[in-house]
């Protein structure tokens, strides 16, 4: 079939922000198949392997093109460098066999959620939707929009008063019946592949297709003992193989089959509270967090607060707190609304309620967002089950050999032809002395030497108590000749300690209060704002939350007469570099915010006459010395009653601000941190440290390391984003004596990037890929992005979470889990030792 025939039925598949999918439509002729079904059976089966490994081929022998909407087969083509076809089926369901619609008037929506794509989804009268099902993910097609879209999800162009007001009394029986036909099951299904199924595959593999040949024709001229030593080699790599898979299969399986069987209660328009599997959940339905909840499904809170536990999702089992989706009248999309903030109102799939704390108006509710594979955890599931393609150098590399080898083997071929002809040997003998000939130079033993060094090389690295989940990447490891580290809990110890503060007072630092004099901080604004300015909870009678707010905490020393009653939070997100509280001190009716941050973020926010003149040197002087730093600031609010505090935007909260001080901690490198790195520079193995973090306080670690070299000349290179007026630019300066240094190339030359956001940490992994690096990234899971890490667990970014991780040719996560389904490589020993294991 021509291009341009296939192009006239295009269409674009979304599947999120990294895959893009072209459609092309077909319809399949009878006689056609016939035609192909006799010549399968004519060439015994080969042209029906052919058409195994080449979908797209048996889709153009089978079909001719049509536009997309009169389609009954699709082929999907990846828009990426790879150009990977995929065949589909267009399935069609009939909403007619649902009893619920017998008297139902055609005219009308069947659902009242104008937003939804399922309206337009379906043909009238025949109530008849259409969809594929691509990687787990269903997809109907739009009548109005003539293209696939992806259901099971509520639509992002929802403000905050539709998801309020459409969905706020539930859905009805009627429009639950018809989204859980449309939609699918809410359940993250990962089928125990099948022992044959398994073999299969690993046996119609083109390469173990052409060594069946070679064996069978070198058994036919006696060439029994290396043949045979040939098929045991082969039916053990594929043993190990199979078993292998199996194994991983087995645990995927076990990882996710509790999330199906989830009782929980939904409110009903019309007939209240009901109870159900939470597999019938719909995008829709209002679920009721009576308290402790294993979440089946992704949600928006609307109403009430609870705390929950995200380490299924981020590896940290630190609590977070999230508040309801705000009441406004805007049109504005609600993720538009909340900005980075939106995922504050979030609650996620495969994560744990571990308290709730209603309103007063009832219990804590939260709308159904996303159902099943479209959920945060399907996500994490789904890129373990369809992983990114390796275009690894090693793999194309080893294919261009192979096809030169065939090429050696073809002239081989017709050379043995010609001489045997010549010397008139028997056509039979001719024919099989060329193809021993051709075989011989494409070696069989080839795909099982492989196989079974991957599952050796496995097993060495379970034995340093390393573990993988894609072992197609181990060939890479030692190729490997850059490695990226994060910095918190990855370099330096997860632990900090509070070393002291330093508060001001008439524009001017005072004196620094040291902790390790044992002296309760004196009461006083910046003492309220560390009791107060966090996102601890009291569960079970003890305070839980992220490590270094306990230590700020701990560090008030908190036991004076007054209270503090915490009345609103404006949580951390990683763009803002933020969080803000609301809070009141017993005994007075007016209102406090409290604030801390990123120093040079939240030192805009404060009333410049209140930020000391000489705070970049103080913090230079902090940061120089390798310490952590954070920021605080104080101010009175004007307003007198409670009801007020709600409808504060965070703009209004968070402006007007009095510097109260900094609080500083110091952070210590790991033991094994120094020699790894020395062993990895003196194996001509660069590294570079990724890190949310201050880029002084970076740079110090880094020398401390040794990462950069003693007495090397450092050149900070900083970059600042366009404003309305000013366009971007980039300064370069010496670190030491502040003069103007060279432009450098910042990719090949630098080793430490800091205040990087998970997206800018995928970026750059992706950037030095195009620079033919082959990288390996070092982090401990968790997203270590804009403020202190101390907040890393208070805003991270599902999506983006772990794709530095994922990106790079080989990915470690330091965890305690035996295997992480973020990354690769999981190492149970929480230091970079597992790094210089696996490259060996």
């Amino acid at each position: 079939m021509e291009e341009k025939s296939k192009k006239d039925h295009q269409a674009l598949l979304n599947q999120g922000e990294e895959n893009e999918l072209e459609v092309f439509g077909y319809r399949t002729q009878n006689l056609r198949r016939a035609l192909c079904l006799t010549a399968s059976v004519l060439t015994c089966g080969v042209l029906l392997l052919v058409f195994y490994w080449r979908p797209q081929w048996r889709v153009w022998a089978n079909c001719t093109p049509c536009p997309l909407q009169e389609a009954d087969t699709v082929l999907l083509r990846t828009t990426d460098e790879f150009q990977r076809y995929m065949r589909k089926k267009v399935i069609c369901l009939y909403l007619s066999t649902l009893k619920c619609l017998v008297n139902k008037n055609l005219e009308e929506s069947l659902v009242a959620d104008h937003h939804s794509v399922i309206n337009h989804a379906v043909l009238k009268p025949e109530l008849k939707v259409r969809y594929i099902q691509v990687q787990k993910i269903r997809y109907v097609w739009d009548n109005l929009e003539k293209r696939f879209q992806k259901v099971g999800l509520l639509e992002d162009s929802h403000s905050c008063y539709d998801i309020h007001h459409t969905f706020g009394l539930g859905l009805t029986g009627e429009e639950q019946e018809v989204r859980r036909l449309v939609c699918g099951p809410n359940a993250i299904e990962v089928e125990i592949q099948p022992i044959w199924k398994l073999l299969v595959k690993q046996v119609l593999n083109p390469f173990y297709v052409f060594q069946a040949f070679t064996l069978t024709l070198w058994l036919s001229q006696g060439y029994i003992d290396y043949s045979v030593a040939i098929i045991v080699l082969s039916v053990i790599s594929i043993i190990l193989s199979v078993y292998d898979l199996r194994q991983q299969s087995v645990k995927l399986h076990n990882l996710v089959e509790d999330h199906n069987k989830v009782q929980v209660a939904i409110i009903v328009k019309g007939k209240g509270l009901q109870e159900l599997e939470s597999y019938l959940l719909v995008p829709g339905d209002i679920l009721i967090l009576p308290g402790k909840l294993s979440l089946p499904c992704d949600a928006v809170l609307i109403d009430g607060s609870c705390v929950v536990n995200e380490g299924m999702l981020t590896g940290e089992s630190i609590p977070v707190t999230k508040t309801p989706l705000p009441h406004t009248g805007t049109t504005m999309p609600w993720k538009s609304h909340s900005s980075e903030d939106y995922r504050k109102h979030v609650l996620f799939c495969g994560t744990e309620v571990i308290q709730v704390k209603p309103s007063g108006q009832g219990p804590v509710k939260a709308v159904v967002l996303q159902t099943g594979y479209n959920t945060a955890k399907g996500d994490l599931v789904r890129s373990i089950l369809y992983p990114r393609p390796l275009n690894f150098k090693l793999y194309s590399d080893a294919f261009k050999f192979i096809v030169f080898l065939g090429c050696l083997g073809v002239v081989g071929f017709f050379y043995a032809l010609g001489i045997y002809i010549n010397h008139g040997t028997s056509p039979k003998d001719t024919a099989t002395m060329a193809l021993i000939l051709f075989t011989v130079t494409v070696p069989p033993v080839l795909p099982a030497a492989l196989t079974i060094g991957i599952v050796y090389a496995q097993k060495r690295l379970m034995k340093k108590k390393i573990f993988c989940i894609s072992p197609q990447r181990i060939n890479m490891c030692g190729q490997i000749n850059l490695v990226c580290f994060d910095k918190t809990g990855t370099l330096t110890e997860d632990g900090l300690d509070l070393w002291g503060t330093v508060p001001t007072a008439d524009n001017c630092f005072q004196e620094v209060h040291s902790f390790a004099l044992g002296k309760p901080l004196p009461w006083g604004p910046l003492c309220a704002a560390m009791a107060s300015c966090h996102s601890l909870i009291l569960l079970d009678g003890t305070i839980q939350g992220d490590p270094l707010d306990l230590k700020m905490f701990e560090g008030t020393a908190w036991s004076p007469v007054e209270a503090i009653t915490i009345l609103h939070q404006f949580p951390f997100s990683s763009s803002l570099q933020r969080m803000s509280v609301v809070a009141q001190l017993a005994g007075e009716d007016h209102f406090h915010v409290y604030m801390k941050g990123a120093p040079e973020m939240l030192a805009k926010f404060c009333r410049s006459e209140t930020v000391p003149k000489n705070f970049p040197q103080e913090l230079r002087n902090y940061t120089m010395q390798g310490f952590r730093v954070i920021a605080l600031a104080h101010k009175a609010l004007k307003i007198k009653k409670l009801s007020e505090v709600e409808s504060l935007s965070r703009e209004t909260v968070e402006s007007e601000l009095t510097f109260l001080g900094l609080l500083i901690m110091e952070n210590r490198l790991k033991k094994e941190t120094k020699p790894v790195l020395k062993e990895l520079s003196e194996a001509r193995i660069r590294t570079v440290m990724i890190t949310g973090d201050n880029l002084q306080t970076a740079i110090t670690v880094a020398k401390n390391s040794e990462m950069i070299p003693r007495g090397s000349q450092v050149i900070l290179v900083e970059a600042s984003e366009p404003g309305e007026f000013v366009p971007a630019s980039v300064t370069w300066q010496l670190v030491d004596n502040q003069e103007n240094g060279p432009r450098k190339n910042i990719l090949v030359n630098g080793t430490v990037f800091a205040r990087m956001s998970p997206g800018q940490k995928s970026n750059l992994v992706e950037e030095f890929q195009k620079l033919n690096y082959y990288v390996g990234m070092c982090g401990d899971g968790a997203n270590d992005c804009g403020l202190e890490s101390d907040l890393k667990s208070h805003g991270y970014n599902v999506d983006l979470l772990f794709q530095a991780l994922k990106m790079a040719h080989a990915g470690i996560s330091l965890s305690e889990q035996e295997a992480s389904v973020a990354s690769p490589f999981t190492s149970k020993t929480a230091n970079i030792e597992c790094v210089p294991h696996l490259i060996k």
